[in-house]
């Protein structure tokens, strides 16, 4: 069911923006500047996109969860420990995540697109043109 995709979806996006508030609080090594406003520029857009998936479910008449352990429950994502870590760990760990997202989007919207419902599909294509695009810049930081 696309109401039970997407809040799955969410649940996941609200465990990896935790983790990368976490991540940017906790990196450390050379390249801290650079890293901590990379970390905050992402949880950023994933606070947007949370916020847009919540109504997204609203819009077609589910409940979004709306609690930590409700998140917790249910995600595929795991939370970031609280500990000092370097950049190079943090984006092997997201890229993770990311794939994670994508599997997520992927179902919601082949979903979707059997059950005819073109606005959740289409909301589907942008979070899968913008997170792929995310896991290839990450893979090519992390060329050696």
């Amino acid at each position: 069911m696309i109401t039970e995709d997407l809040n799955l979806f969410l649940s996941n996006l609200n465990v990896f923006y935790r983790k990368l508030q976490n991540y940017h609080w906790n990196v450390k090594g050379e390249d801290f500047f650079i890293v901590h406003a990379k970390l905050e520029e992402l949880y950023d857009d994933i606070n947007e996109q949370i916020d847009e998936i919540a109504e997204h479910i609203l819009i077609i008449d589910g409940q979004p969860l709306g609690t930590m352990s409700d998140y917790l429950e249910i995600a595929q994502i795991q939370e970031a420990q609280n500990e000092k870590i370097f950049s190079n760990k943090i984006f092997e760990n997201i890229l993770k995540d990311y794939n994670i997202l994508i599997e997520n989007a992927t179902k919601v919207k082949e979903d979707a697109d059997n059950e005819k419902k073109c606005a959740t599909s289409a909301l589907m294509d942008e979070y899968l043109l913008d997170f792929k695009k995310k896991v290839w810049m990450i893979r090519q930081m992390l060329m050696k």
